[in-house]
């Protein structure tokens, strides 16, 4: 299936929320339809890793300049929301079931920076 990370961007873009109702994997998963990418049966934002790298995905190496459509699978963190996070880019900032402030999805996150990887589909 062709991947179209604009469209995916934008219905991300057109459907967020003010703010978060922890329904992010949600949120992504119909982006990622938008886009053309059908994922299926995972409930938890951290679990979506291996899923994308079947889609095609590949992780970004730490420093390289972040694209329209890339997709960010944060680990949980102590005392924060277990499923963890899962939010895309869409040129200009990060968006899961809200518009966020940066790649992490809140001061939790912010402050304990949990093991993430990016995934971008060529």
């Amino acid at each position: 299936m062709s991947w179209n990370p604009g469209a995916a961007a934008t219905y991300a873009r057109q459907h967020a929320m003010s703010s978060s109702h922890s329904l992010c994997a949600t949120y992504l998963r119909r982006a990622l339809h938008a886009g053309g990418i059908n994922i299926l049966g995972i409930r938890n934002a951290k679990d979506y890793g291996p899923a994308l790298e079947r889609q095609g995905f590949v992780v970004v190496a730490p420093g390289q300049t972040l694209k329209t459509g890339d997709i960010v699978v944060i680990q949980p963190y102590a005392g924060g929301n277990p499923a963890g996070h899962i939010a895309i880019f869409d040129g200009k900032t990060w968006i899961s079931d809200f518009r966020q402030r940066d790649i992490w999805a809140g001061p939790g996150y912010r402050a304990q920076q949990p093991p993430h990887k990016i995934y971008r589909r060529y």
